[in-house]
């Protein structure tokens, strides 16, 4: 574990954390436009772009600390952070107040990027479930892992350009066209490309920052290694992630801000895989406790919860948000009370 002044851990924190929300804000808005510039839609860069730029800072910490021998820490931040950024999306919800958010976004790629993340989640229970099996070092399932990822995001993209259904559109949908300044005014796609890249830097050295200065806090406290993955370096590194999704929801790019989310998470599961990589004793997910596979169960089911959202479209419930998401923070309040008592 790491050792260092809890002081100085706390400051960089808190820097930490509001460039984040500063920068993240900024890459959001920069996202729509590269969305509408390249013609690419809201739910691919989102997925893609920019739930694969935030994720940075949880790559650093997974691929960390299973290299320093630690594969509760890494293979639970990796389980921990998808579980994490479910909740962000219920939280964005709130702030949504015309209509549950999860009706307005629907869309086809997002509910395949949701049918992916839970059949890739499923994989991982497989590796944890099956033989203790290694080729060099490396379980069988870890490539299976990055094969499924590259060929869901190939369906995910084959959806936005030749869709074979749509979601029935209603007053309250949010539906992802074009607007003004896009690629059809004549805004450039190099000079947006250079800008998002300089932000997401800045949004993932941040969120690096954030984890790192997590890991110091939380070495100080005794708590748990699960804990400490699952919910302190999980939910740090995972600011940027939330961020963006705030920012997204309030310029109205809903379908932006759910693929980030769900995109970022199917992303993610890329990080157990990365983990198994730089665990060299072996593989990671047999060198696991009790508490990671529990975790694991609770990503997979808050994420079928949110594809049953985004399939039934509850146009407005209690406190104005839908059923899915007062469940996905029910869900998650639960999960973070058992790995504090565990």
């Amino acid at each position: 574990m790491p050792s260092g002044n809890l002081t100085l851990s706390l400051a960089i924190f808190a820097v930490a954390a509001l460039l984040v929300a500063v920068f993240g804000i900024r890459m959001s808005r920069l996202a729509d436009r590269l969305a509408d510039a390249t013609g690419l839609g809201e739910a691919f860069v989102g997925a893609v772009f920019m739930g694969g730029t935030t994720s940075l800072p949880g790559i650093v910490a997974v691929v960390t600390s299973a290299g320093d021998g630690y594969p509760a820490i890494a293979f639970s931040t990796a389980v921990g952070g998808i579980a994490a950024q479910t909740a962000f999306l219920a939280l964005a919800d709130l702030t949504y107040r015309e209509t549950n958010l999860e009706h307005a976004a629907a869309s086809v790629p997002n509910m395949l990027s949701g049918a992916l993340l839970m059949s890739l989640l499923a994989l991982l229970l497989l590796a944890i479930n099956g033989p203790d099996v290694a080729w060099l070092g490396v379980h069988p399932v870890t490539p299976l892992l990055v094969i499924g990822y590259l060929a869901g995001m190939r369906l995910v993209y084959r959806a936005h350009e030749r869709p074979m259904w749509q979601p029935r559109i209603t007053r309250a949908t949010r539906v992802d066209q074009p607007g003004p300044g896009s690629g059809t005014d004549g805004e450039r796609v190099g000079p947006l490309v250079a800008q998002f890249v300089v932000t997401g830097g800045v949004v993932a050295v941040a969120g690096w920052g954030l984890g790192r200065s997590g890991e110091v806090i939380a070495a100080q406290t005794g708590l748990s290694d699960s804990f400490v993955g699952g919910i302190l370096v999980a939910v740090s590194t995972s600011l940027p992630e939330l961020v963006t999704a705030l920012a997204a929801v309030r310029i109205r790019a809903l379908t932006l801000a759910v693929s980030g989310i769900i995109g970022g998470n199917a992303f993610d599961t890329l990080f157990a895989a990365m983990g198994d990589v730089a665990y060299r004793d072996g593989s990671i997910y047999h060198a696991l406790t009790p508490r990671e596979p529990a975790l694991l169960s609770l990503a997979l089911l808050m994420t079928g919860v949110l594809l049953l959202g985004l399939l039934h479209r509850e146009r407005q419930g209690p406190a104005n948000i839908g059923f899915e998401s007062a469940l996905l923070l029910i869900l998650y309040a639960v999960g973070v009370v058992y790995l504090s008592l565990a």
